[in-house]
């Protein structure tokens, strides 16, 4: 889950700890533009202190205000609706005149906030079910398919590990793509057994193993919340991991390098024993065709095509590296995430 909300349900545990009242507001529909998706969330203490965010601003001072004058305005669980009206789109700043659907549920023992946040600090991914009418709240395992449902009496909430992102080798280029992986909420790992490239590694927020990557890649366990990018151009080191990861539900599987290079990539991992079906997960050249020639400009190559994936984005074949440099010929000298 993002940061900004597990840090809503770690304030509100602290705020409930310390006997304050406490708002929780989650975004549980939009309609046109709207700054937070749905399931963002917002916590508000009685005396107007606020963590979250729901609509980039606007819409919290409305809530904080009424905090501020009126205390815990809400005593059950409701659904508010905000920018309706052109008028309302205007008052609160909505985007294109937005519309955006939150529930508000003022928190209590019976929220089992604190047992949720417990569950997920143990890497579990919770669904978390309130009933509006009863304030009754339930917590049962869930998968990292599940998405927020909300049908206007009942609205269940997805809370769990945030993505994570494995990256094989501690170059130059991995050092670009790691850092913006954190900004980009992902909890990150490199791996590389590889004493002058570990030994120089230096960027804070990023864990570094020194396994070998099939060990790193297992230990893992990874699942659908997962990307793996192997960046060493070192058959060694990245086709061991690339041969555990197609074999996971990792949702991306991806390795640095040209088209030949990718083509014979995928030939040896036929010796792996990989299926077909395994082996057509790979990406390769991977990132996007965006005329990237530094590492910085690769780093966001890969992670746009990484983030399209993870939203579900289908992209048009030209975006693609391979396809790109085929259409537009060897006269375009561009590096891209490819070399």
């Amino acid at each position: 889950m993002d940061s900004v909300d597990l840090e809503v349900l770690r304030k509100s545990v602290q705020w409930q700890g310390e006997g304050k009242r406490v708002l929780l507001v989650t975004v549980v529909r939009t309609w046109g533009s709207s700054p937070r998706p749905p399931g963002a969330m917002l916590a508000v203490r009685e005396d107007g202190h606020m963590v979250g965010s729901v609509s980039g601003g606007c819409i919290e001072d409305d809530i904080v205000e009424r905090s501020r004058r009126e205390g815990a305005y809400v005593t059950r669980p409701q659904a508010v609706t905000y920018g309706v009206s052109a008028e309302d789109a205007r008052k609160f700043g909505l985007p294109c005149g937005g519309t955006i659907q939150l529930v508000l549920e003022p928190l209590s023992a019976q929220s089992r906030v604190a047992e949720l946040l417990a569950q997920i600090e143990q890497g579990r991914l919770v669904a978390r079910r309130l009933d509006l009418a009863t304030a009754a709240v339930t917590l049962s395992p869930a998968r990292a398919a599940d998405s927020l449902q909300f049908d206007g009496e009942v609205l269940t909430t997805i809370h769990g590990p945030r993505y994570r992102m494995l990256v094989i080798g501690a170059g130059q280029l991995s050092k670009y793509l790691a850092q913006i992986a954190v900004g980009l909420d992902y909890q990150v790992t490199v791996c590389d057994p590889r004493e002058e490239y570990s030994d120089t590694w230096d960027v804070p927020g990023v864990a570094l193993v020194r396994t070998m990557p099939d060990d790193t890649a297992i230990d893992m366990k990874l699942d659908e919340r997962c990307a793996v990018v192997a960046l060493t151009h070192d058959p060694k080191l990245d086709d061991l991991a690339l041969m555990e990861a197609l074999k996971s539900p990792a949702f991306y599987v991806g390795a640095l390098g040209s088209r030949a290079n990718n083509m014979k990539r995928r030939k040896r991992l036929e010796e792996f024993a990989l299926t077909p079906g395994q082996i057509e997960r790979l990406h390769g050249p991977i990132g996007l065709y965006i005329g990237s020639r530094t590492p910085p400009e690769i780093a966001i190559s890969i992670l746009a095509e990484i983030t399209a994936l993870k939203n579900g984005i289908a992209l048009p074949d030209i975006a693609q590296v391979a396809i790109a440099k085929e259409r537009l010929g060897p006269s375009v000298a561009c590096a891209t995430a490819e070399t």
